[in-house]
């Protein structure tokens, strides 16, 4: 069975950082990572890595959030650094096995001042 645990969400101030982190069981997964879903938006791409560590950054977090992921772990986190008030969202944590998506239930963060 597929269990997808997050932690490390809260409130942060403009400017703040957070890491997220996602320990997964019941499987080996070719692919781990992150999206968000803010109010009354689609949920969108944060950053993806590979089990032999190939990465993916959605547009808007280049350069400010690093993920990473340790495969003897099952776990991966996203460094959140240098927030801004649009980083404000639900971050759910996903995880590919032989093309089949597990998601997690996700943690909120919210960057305010």
């Amino acid at each position: 069975q597929v269990q997808l645990v997050e932690s490390g969400g809260g409130l942060v101030q403009p400017g703040g950082s957070l890491r997220l982190s996602c320990a997964a069981s019941g499987s080996i997964f070719s692919i781990m990572g992150w999206y968000r879903q803010a109010p009354g938006k689609q949920r969108e791409l944060v950053a993806t890595i590979t089990f032999g560590g190939t990465i993916n950054y959605g547009d808007s977090v280049k350069g400010r959030f690093t993920i990473s992921r340790d495969n003897a772990k099952n776990t991966v986190w996203l460094q959140m650094n240098s927030l801004k008030p649009e980083d404000t969202a639900v971050y759910y944590c996903k995880a590919v096995k032989y093309n089949s998506p597990f998601w997690g239930q996700g943690t909120q963060v919210t960057v305010s001042p």
